[in-house]
């Protein structure tokens, strides 16, 4: 969390959380998936609700999630994608983790 979110006590989890957000592209994500601290987050999953799942610990939900697969630790399959393709994420900090959620571009059909 950065200095200013912990300093402020009328922030809620999900507002500390959102301004730890960005985009963040492969290459500078690399460094992190090389640490095994990325967090992979499908599309529709909320990524600020899935922070506050890691922020709170609760294990419940989070399990629920990764049996589900919405939410799983991004593999060896997923750089190798990544790594092809260059994608741009959605990023959250929630230290130790980087939770992720490819950012996917709306095409126009012409």
């Amino acid at each position: 969390m950065t200095d200013q979110s912990d300093k402020d006590p009328s922030l809620t989890v999900n507002e500390k959380l959102n301004l730890e957000t960005g985009v963040i592209a492969w290459n500078d994500l690399v460094r992190y998936f090389a640490r095994g601290v990325v967090i992979k987050v499908v599309e529709g999953r909320d990524l600020i609700e899935v922070g506050a799942v890691l922020a709170t610990d609760n294990k419940a939900q989070l399990e629920r999630w990764l049996h589900d697969k919405t939410v799983s630790r991004a593999s060896d399959d997923d750089a190798r994608d990544w790594a092809a393709r260059e994608p741009e994420f959605w990023c959250l900090v929630a230290a130790p983790w980087v939770l992720v959620q490819e950012n996917v571009k709306e095409t126009t059909v012409h």
